[in-house]
């Protein structure tokens, strides 16, 4: 994989052009998997997925000069597309140049060397897209590192393409280079070294978040995860109900870095909401692996937040990308208990397709209607969010003297205030409390009696 540089055109300051293309497999999709059971419309089209390469496109910076559906009758291994199609494109960028070409789908080391050789133009795949799309956007050092070691895998995998001269051999002496070690595994030992450092730094860098996270334990308030394919809407929805300032754009993969903050919900129950990098269909393996401890934040929360963009077309397939990221992230057996839907955008609907979604969501037992950007429906996410965590709490009474003030301020702290009645010296309080923190209060306060109930 090149080094240089494809967001400026090489003569100027103006963005580099791209062409979009979006490859239709008919043998592919003949053998695609079916939709899910509940969700009919989980099937992606051609012309969504094209809009999507796109969009991605343009949020690299790239200027997009056109984008094209292209049927393949079968997969050629040397080229993906048939010759005829190859010499349609040819002639295509002939008469209207541009200063690369975006294939929207992976491509094999050989399909897009051999591609670059026909067409005469820079050729990325979708793969390369979003790590540079990453590696734009990342800011943190974890999320650096975590990008570097991707994009190194990935460059390792195209060396057969980045060398012409792989025949070639060179001579050297000690740890340099062996007697007879080709130019490729050079280049190989040194992106392997490359990505040992790295891993190292990844490792310390992991270690050191997992000493914050053991820190959140010991003052438990849950965390609950906002997930969502990119531009769901997401970090609106943090910014909104935590007043944070958080990037949020109408951009694919405007947030990549872990953001966290506080929030006390309307019953008083404080929480720590995450706000995490958005899914997207297809997303590199590599980048799944590279990001794993990023979203430890959602492999680790209480409660996850799926907020899906209701008027999107494409939501029903977006949803089943974001549940299959979070099977392979290990979380398959946490969907059917540990998420609630969050179906946003719910402003850029009207009539009846928005009366269809409000009936849809009244119904279910694990999704709400709402709009980040209007506040509408947030009353009734804080509400199932409260109804969710409460589960399991055991609701128990104490009779607090005024006079220990320390264990009153616990009580506030890690439960759920239900009642209170005060007299001259005692406080009179009924707590919603985890049975883990129930035993903790008996543990410090032994002398105060808390009868006990299930909520």
């Amino acid at each position: 994989m090149s080094d240089d540089k494809i967001i400026i055109r090489p003569d100027g300051d103006l963005p580099a052009r791209a062409l979009v293309l979006q490859p239709d497999v008919k043998e592919q999709r003949r053998g695609a998997p079916a939709p899910v059971e509940d969700d009919p419309e989980a099937v992606r089209s051609m012309r969504a997925r094209l809009d999507e390469g796109m969009a991605l496109t343009g949020a690299l910076g790239l200027d997009v000069a056109e984008g094209l559906v292209v049927p393949v009758a079968r997969m050629r291994p040397s080229t993906l597309l048939g010759s005829g199609k190859v010499d349609e494109i040819k002639a295509k960028l002939e008469a209207a140049p541009v200063d690369l070409v975006v294939m929207n789908r992976p491509l094999t080391p050989i399909q897009q060397r051999n591609l670059e050789k026909a067409w005469n133009v820079k050729v990325i795949d979708r793969i390369w897209l979003i790590l540079e799309i990453f590696a734009d956007r990342a800011r943190t050092r974890e999320g650096r590192l975590q990008v570097e070691l991707a994009r190194l895998g990935y460059q390792r995998s195209r060396l057969v393409r980045s060398w012409t001269h792989l025949e070639r051999q060179r001579g050297g002496r000690g740890f340099l280079a062996g007697p007879g070690e080709t130019q490729i595994e050079t280049d190989r030992r040194i992106i392997d070294d490359k990505m040992a450092r790295l891993k190292l730094q990844l490792a310390e860098v992991v270690r050191t978040r997992e000493l914050h996270r053991k820190k959140r334990r010991e003052v438990p308030y849950p965390v609950v995860a906002l997930v969502g394919y990119t531009n769901a809407g997401k970090s609106t929805l943090f910014n909104r109900v935590t007043g944070a300032s958080v990037m949020a754009k109408d951009m694919l993969f405007a947030t990549l870095d872990p953001t966290m903050r506080a929030l006390d919900l309307p019953s008083g129950r404080r929480v720590i909401l995450s706000d995490t990098v958005g899914f997207v269909s297809e997303l590199p393996t590599g980048l799944i692996a590279a990001f794993r401890a990023t979203l430890e934040e959602v492999r680790e929360a209480a409660l996850i937040i799926h907020v899906r963009d209701i008027a999107d077309p494409d939501t029903g397939a977006q949803r089943r990308d974001v549940l299959h990221v979070l099977g392979e992230l290990g979380m398959g057996h946490r969907l059917a208990d540990d998420v609630l839907e969050f179906r946003n955008k719910l402003d850029m609907l009207e009539g009846e397709a928005r009366e269809r979604v409000l009936n849809e969501a009244a119904r279910a037992e694990d999704a709400v209607a709402g709009s980040a950007l209007s506040g509408e429906g947030l009353d009734r996410l804080f509400a199932a969010i409260d109804a969710r965590l409460a589960i399991g709490d055991e609701l128990a009474h104490f009779d607090v003297p005024h006079a220990d003030g320390q264990a009153l301020a616990w009580l506030y702290e890690h439960g759920e205030v239900a009642e209170r009645a005060d007299d001259e010296a005692v406080a009179h309080v009924a707590v919603r409390l985890k049975p883990q923190d129930l035993s903790r209060f008996h543990a410090r306060w032994p002398h105060l009696s808390a009868p006990v109930s299930p909520t």
